[in-house]
């Protein structure tokens, strides 16, 4: 039976196989020549649609910002034709475009630290940052007030994705078994010491740690203290 063609080359098939090589195997698996036979052409074939590599993955970024869900900006226009309120208060607007970001982090987790590092930013990169700045400053928040609370919001999401990308389990139930099989090689004298390290333990153990509810605990927070820099 005859295969079927492969599809022509072009930038955006070259940016959708180098991001499902890099989500399946990481960063360090990506090159140029790997790709280029992956997509079964020479690997220059590859550098009409890319200047380099670096240039690839300023691509590849973008496609994951272009999965975040963006704050909407404004509302729809009143009467003397000024912008209104958004249909989507901005605490919800930045809760739920955070959980998007982790969503994205979680499915990309090759792109924790590069989504704020690229030198060439893309569209979706510019657009899905703009609204977040715009979401912001139409509900009244000052310039530097708006900077504050961005900072801040992507910071905890971009740390948080980091922890969960490097804690050894995925699941409650998981971690549960992973602290209590750390309880019981604790020695005594040294639970003694460290007696509210053991209660995490213990409490873990029995519980476990739901990485949804911690962020969206976190994110609660965060959110309840930017919200006194509105004025």
């Amino acid at each position: 039976m005859p295969q079927s063609p492969r599809p022509r080359l072009t930038r955006d098939v070259l940016l959708a196989s180098a991001l499902a090589r890099a989500d399946a195997a990481g960063l360090d698996a990506l090159s140029m020549r790997a790709l280029a036979a992956e997509l079964g052409v020479v690997p220059m074939a590859l550098y009409k649609h890319v200047a380099n590599k670096d240039e690839l993955i300023d691509g590849m970024v973008d496609l994951v910002w272009a999965e975040v869900e963006p704050p909407a900006i404004g509302g729809a226009a009143t009467d003397d034709g000024s912008a209104g309120a958004p249909a989507v208060p901005w605490h919800e607007a930045m809760r739920a475009r955070a959980t998007s970001l982790r969503a994205a982090l979680r499915r990309h987790p090759w792109a924790i630290g590069l989504m704020e590092s690229r030198m060439r930013p893309g569209l979706a990169n510019l657009a899905a940052h703009n609204a977040m700045m715009g979401c912001l400053r139409e509900a009244g928040f000052s310039f530097r007030a708006t900077v504050h609370a961005t900072s801040v919001l992507d910071a905890y999401v971009y740390g948080f994705a980091l922890q969960e990308k490097t804690l050894p389990f995925d699941t409650p139930e998981e971690s549960g078994e992973a602290a209590a099989a750390k309880s019981e090689t604790v020695p005594p004298e040294v639970a003694l010491r460290f007696p509210y390290l053991l209660e995490v333990v213990a409490e873990l153990a029995r519980d476990g740690y739901d990485y949804d509810e911690e962020f969206a605990t976190g994110l609660d927070l965060i959110l309840q203290g930017i919200e006194r820099l509105q004025p």
